[in-house]
C-alpha cells in the first residue's frame, strides 16, 4: 500500500481511527519556528513529532539520530501509540521533514504509517480547519519495539556498500554541496560527497511540496539501478534522505535503507574519504 494519503482523504476520514502527528521541522537558514507555527494552526487533534528535540537520541553529538529502542518505545507509547495504529505525519513545507518521521516509526515496527501529500499548506488550501486548541493527552499506547534493520544503515554500512558495490549510495544534498562547490551549513564539515554516492536532490523529487507521481518516481529510479538493487539513502543529517526513502518506496522499491548519520557524520575531519568534482 503506497506510504501516501492525500488531504482530501485525510479529511474525510480524520474523525476516525487516525493519530496525526505534525512533525515540522526547519534548517535554520530557513527562519521558521516549527513549535511556534504548531502552536497557532495545526490539523484538529495533530500532536508535535518533534525528533529534533524530545524523540532523538540525547547522548548523540550528532544531530535528531534515532533514539534507543527502549527510549523510543517510551515515546512512541506516550504518543498513545500500538503497533497497528494508523498514523498520519505532516509538516508546515508541504514535503520535508514529515519522510523522517514517516521512516522513524517504520524503523520502529510500526506499519500503518503515512505521509499527508502536500503537509499543511495542502491542507490549507483545500480549505479545511485548523486548530491552535492543545490536544488532550493520550491514553499511553502499548506498541513494542523492535528495530527493522532492513531500514536503518550505519556508518560501517555505507562503507560497505561502496567497497563491495552491494548497494547505491544516494545523497539527497544540493548539487553544489554534493560536488564541493558550496560549504556546508554545519560547522566544521568537510565539502564533498562519498566516493562513488549518486547525487539524487530532492528537489528532483518534490513538486511543490508534493512528491512526484508513482510513474515518475519510477522512472527516475529506474535509471538508477535495477528494481532489486539495494539503496543508502543519506543528506546532510538524516532528515531529506528520508525523502528518497520515501520516494523509492512509493515506486515499488523495497530494499530501501536511510544512513542515519548522514554527512553530519561521514563529514566530519578524520579517515573517511571525501570526493569533491
Amino acid at each position: 500500500m503506497a506510504p501516501m494519503i492525500s488531504a482530501q482523504d485525510l479529511h474525510q476520514d480524520l474523525n476516525s481511527s487516525w493519530r496525526v502527528f505534525d512533525a515540522s521541522w526547519y534548517l535554520s537558514a530557513q527562519g521558521r519556528d516549527a513549535d511556534r507555527e504548531y502552536a497557532e494552526a495545526h490539523i484538529p487533534g495533530a500532536v508535535r513529532f518533534d525528533f529534533d528535540g524530545a524523540i532523538a537520541q540525547r547522548e548523540s553529538s550528532l544531530p535528531h539520530m534515532l533514539p534507543p529502542v527502549a527510549e523510543l518505545q517510551g515515546h512512541l507509547r506516550d504518543l498513545g501509540l500500538n503497533n497497528d495504529t494508523r498514523v498520519v505525519v505532516y509538516d508546515g513545507a508541504g514535503l520535508f521533514a514529515a519522510p523522517r518521521a514517516w521512516w522513524m516509526l517504520k524503523t520502529a515496527g510500526l506499519e500503518n504509517v503515512f505521509v499527508l501529500n502536500g503537509g499543511l499548506p495542502a491542507w490549507r488550501a483545500a480549505g479545511f480547519a485548523l486548530s491552535d486548541a492543545t490536544p488532550p493527552v493520550p491514553s499511553a499506547g502499548r506498541c513494542n519495539v523492535s528495530l527493522v534493520a532492513r531500514w536503518l544503515a550505519s556508518c560501517d554500512d555505507v562503507q560497505r556498500a561502496l567497497t563491495e558495490n552491494s548497494a547505491i549510495v544516494l545523497d539527497a544534498r544540493p548539487a553544489e554541496r554534493f560536488h564541493g562547490r558550496a560549504p556546508e551549513p554545519r560547522a566544521g564539515l568537510r565539502s564533498g560527497h562519498m566516493p562513488g554516492a549518486i547525487n539524487l536532490p530532492t528537489d528532483a523529487l518534490v513538486s511543490e511540496g508534493f512528491l512526484l507521481p508513482e510513474s515518475e518516481l519510477v522512472a527516475i529510479f529506474d535509471n538508477i539501478g535495477p528494481p532489486d538493487e539495494p539503496l543508502i539513502c543519506s543528506c546532510g543529517s538524516g532528515v531529506t534522505a528520508a525523502i528518497i526513502a520515501l520516494a523509492a518506496t512509493v515506486a515499488g522499491r523495497h530494499r530501501v535503507a536511510v544512513y542515519d548519520g548522514s554527512w553530519a557524520e561521514w563529514g566530519q575531519p578524520g579517515p573517511l574519504d571525501v570526493v569533491c568534482d
